[in-house]
């Protein structure tokens, strides 16, 4: 016979997982920044990571989520960073 433990945890971390993502659902929030100022630029990185960390911070323990958050911040940080050099570079793609 095989005895499988854990289950009971796994299956409370997947609820919280969904609870969790059930807190992005919908606008995650909106940040301005100006691109020609690098001060502008890291406020708006540093107010997502806020946004982020207030709709999912009861969760970072979560072994789903926490590694979730911080991709999103992640990705967040890179596309505010790529917009503002589009901007920059005066592209019309942004």
């Amino acid at each position: 016979m095989i005895k499988i433990t854990g289950l009971d945890e796994l299956s409370q971390e997947l609820k919280n997982a969904e609870m969790a993502l059930e807190t992005l659902d919908g606008e995650l929030g909106t940040v301005t920044f100006d691109a020609n100022d690098p001060a502008s630029i890291e406020a708006a990185i540093l107010s997502v990571e806020t946004i982020i960390n207030e709709k999912l911070g009861e969760y970072a323990d979560n072994s789903f989520i926490g590694p979730l958050a911080e991709q999103m911040k992640e990705h967040y940080r890179e596309a505010i960073i790529d917009r503002a050099a589009a901007i920059r570079l005066g592209s019309t793609d942004v």
